[in-house]
């Protein structure tokens, strides 16, 4: 899995945080930006850099990290195909994938601290689509993608 990463300077501690879990359970990732607070990248130009990666297929998942999430999120899920959620706790962040298919998980520097963004992180990462659902389920959300799908090419 390639990941990519990515911050404005509000997010910039918790993307920190993030990576030094990457760097320690040797998962792959580039870091698209904030690199240097004092020189920090607005997340009006993080997120479109990283969705645009994440769609073209060149980045598997990504984090990107702002003072909400919500900014990142919102821009993220202007590119079609592009699955982009903000989240405040590991619980979402696991249905987040599980449920929604979602390639980005977008979180809050002022709201979710390092631990538990790592902790969201790992789940994130680590959580497939259709994981640990009932089989009912998993068959009403394929269906449910197939309509979304669908919605997305009437948008899009």
């Amino acid at each position: 899995m390639k990941v990519a990463i990515g911050s404005d300077k509000s997010g910039f501690p918790l993307k920190e945080a993030v990576k030094r879990y990457l760097i320690e359970n040797k998962i792959e990732f580039d870091d698209l930006g904030t690199t240097d607070p004092e020189n920090a990248k607005g997340f009006f130009l993080v997120a479109p850099a990283v969705a645009a990666k994440v769609q073209s297929g060149e980045y598997d998942r990504a984090i990107i990290i702002c003072g909400t999430g919500a900014g990142m999120s919102v821009l993220a899920n202007k590119y079609k195909g592009v699955y982009a959620v903000a989240c405040e706790s590991v619980y979402a962040a696991k249905m987040a994938r599980a449920i929604n298919n979602a390639q980005i998980l977008c979180m809050g520097g002022w709201i979710v601290a390092p631990e538990m963004g790592v902790k969201m992180a790992e789940t994130f990462l680590n959580t497939e689509w259709l994981q640990d659902l009932e089989e009912w389920r998993k068959g009403w959300l394929a269906g449910a993608a197939e309509k979304v799908g669908e919605l997305e090419k009437s948008m899009f």
